[in-house]
């Protein structure tokens, strides 16, 4: 056997090896997609494909930005960590409410066929309408900016939430009602020993959604209210002419939605031991 061989030979053993480690795998092919991602952005804006600044450039442009988050000056100049925050605040507020009154609707919603039979014209009507339709009706009923984007939050996060609780609630087996009238559980019983453990990994699904449209309604309201937040640091930028600091804010809005959503979703595994439902 050759020299080259013997080469190729340990390169395939090692990638082999490296393959059955699933961790190790994701993060080295994860590390790669990333670089050929940069590579071909920096390739792409250096032949001027694009009108836009290279990686390299990004860089040096927002390196004060970058390395000073939580920079503080006059007013609304603050630095990206604050704006961060400061959208986290209200993403929080909105979400928590419709965590809250989602669940319990659900719920409500599902146990009762009359009732689902009700609402669910209403559901739908609402259910597609986008986040920024709402900003204008909720801006006209509370006069405040402020209250107001957390109103879209809601809205917009409330949707699947219910719907998914609903769902959840509709597809209990009957044979654990047929046990719970046995046993003739209470409605207490019942609600923490059958509904809720049933239930959670449709309310998780609904939760997670929620949380994805929740970043992503914030963001697009603050374009439009103004004040400190990621989305006015965007649009602000933009009409400064500042590109760099628009794509540096994008991929601070990207690794925060991953966040959030990955969050959401591991808390949903550890309360239902794993499981996972689709809807």
């Amino acid at each position: 056997m050759t020299s080259s061989s013997l080469r190729v030979s340990r390169r395939q053993r090692w990638f082999k090896h490296v393959q059955r480690l699933p961790v190790f795998r994701k993060v080295l092919l994860g590390s790669l997609g990333v670089v050929c991602f940069l590579a071909l952005w920096q390739l792409i804006c250096m032949v001027g494909l694009l009108k836009l600044p290279t990686p390299l450039k990004v860089i040096a442009d927002t390196w004060e930005l970058i390395i000073d988050p939580f920079y503080t000056g006059s007013g609304n100049d603050v630095g990206l960590g604050w704006q961060i925050l400061s959208s986290l605040r209200r993403v929080a507020i909105g979400f928590s409410l419709a965590a809250i009154a989602g669940v319990g609707l659900g719920m409500l919603i599902g146990a009762s066929r009359v009732l689902y039979d009700a609402v669910d014209p209403i559901l739908q009507v609402l259910r597609p309408v986008p986040p920024l339709a709402w900003l204008p009706i909720s801006l006209a009923a509370m006069r405040d900016n402020e209250p107001a984007a957390i109103f879209v939050i809601f809205i917009t996060a409330i949707w699947p939430i219910i719907i998914n609780t609903i769902v959840g609630v509709q597809q209990i087996p009957k044979d654990y009602k047929n046990v719970a009238r046995v046993l003739r559980l209470s409605r207490k019983d019942y609600f923490l020993n059958i509904l809720v453990p049933a239930t959670v990994p449709y309310v998780f699904t609904g939760l997670r959604i929620g949380i994805g449209l929740s970043w992503l309604a914030i963001v697009a309201a603050e374009m439009l209210i103004g004040g400190v937040g990621i989305g006015f640091f965007i649009w602000d930028a933009w009409n400064s002419s500042l590109v760099s600091e628009i794509i540096v804010a994008v991929i601070y809005v990207g690794i925060v939605g991953l966040v959030l959503d990955r969050s959401v979703a591991f808390a949903g595994r550890l309360l239902s031991h794993g499981d996972e439902a689709h809807s």
